[in-house]
């Protein structure tokens, strides 16, 4: 299965209603992408609400096995659990699956991609294409080049992350907190174990046995696959910010 820019597509976006999946629609509506049309789809929660594409409010329907019938590309980034489930339906319905979550990522059949560093992969896809970890993404395209003149052997850094990398819940939490402290109300915290306005958090998803998170082994595991060099090496502190949107990256 291949794309061929010669022609218009009929586009899914599943997750159509989270940060991911807006900003999905708005880069396909910057970019001019030939959209023959363009679907979005859900939870049960979400079904009945509406994204907008072109001004054109586009209705969000619960995702079902049926919803990949005639579907050229299918977004993702709805989380883990739909990848795993809906991801191969899609592919099996004739649709290429470029996938925002971790599902597939480590998967050796399954390209995972940043365009400036391993555009080629992508050539090698079976009908599922990973897109990488966000601070993965912001940091090789700095260290890339770097490794091309000098062959970087290990990298040392901190990662700053935006309140978006856990969703469009996590901006809302931010937003109400905020509101709350300039009314000296007390600050709820539902997505983060603590209030994450005028604070910050030095942990990004769940401690493994070596001490360091999974957020944190991201940029090593994955840039020895993005970069081919697998004895890339990576130490990572991430800590999450208030700060709603754009991830930062600082060398150690």
């Amino acid at each position: 299965m291949r794309l061929r820019m010669s022609k218009h597509y009929h586009i899914a976006v599943v997750g159509a209603t989270g940060a991911v999946g807006v900003e999905m629609f708005r880069v396909l509506e910057r970019r001019a992408f030939p959209v023959a049309s363009i679907r979005a789809f859900g939870s049960k929660r979400s079904a009945g609400k509406s994204a907008l594409f072109h001004d054109e409010k586009i209705p969000v329907t619960e995702l079902a096995p049926e919803s990949f019938r005639g579907i050229d590309l299918a977004l993702f980034s709805a989380g883990t659990a739909v990848a795993r489930e809906f991801a191969p339906i899609a592919r099996d319905a004739g649709a290429i699956v470029i996938d925002n979550s971790s599902t597939f990522r480590m998967e050796p059949e399954v390209p995972l991609v940043i365009p400036e560093i391993n555009g080629d992969d992508v050539k090698l896809h079976r009908g599922i294409i990973a897109n990488p970890n966000c601070t993965t993404a912001v940091a090789l395209m700095a260290i890339y080049p770097l490794h091309r003149v000098f062959h970087v052997q290990r990298v040392f850094a901190a990662s700053y992350q935006a309140v978006s990398g856990s969703g469009a819940r996590a901006i809302a939490e931010l937003e109400e907190q905020v509101r709350a402290a300039a009314e000296s109300q007390p600050a709820r915290a539902e997505v983060y174990p603590h209030p994450i306005a005028f604070n910050v958090l030095p942990q990004v998803d769940a401690f493994l046995e070596s001490g360091y998170t999974k957020e944190e082994m991201k940029m090593q595991n994955e840039g020895r696959r993005i970069m081919h060099h697998p004895e890339f090496r990576a130490s990572v502190t991430c800590v999450r910010v208030p700060v709603y949107r754009a991830h930062s990256v600082a060398p150690g």
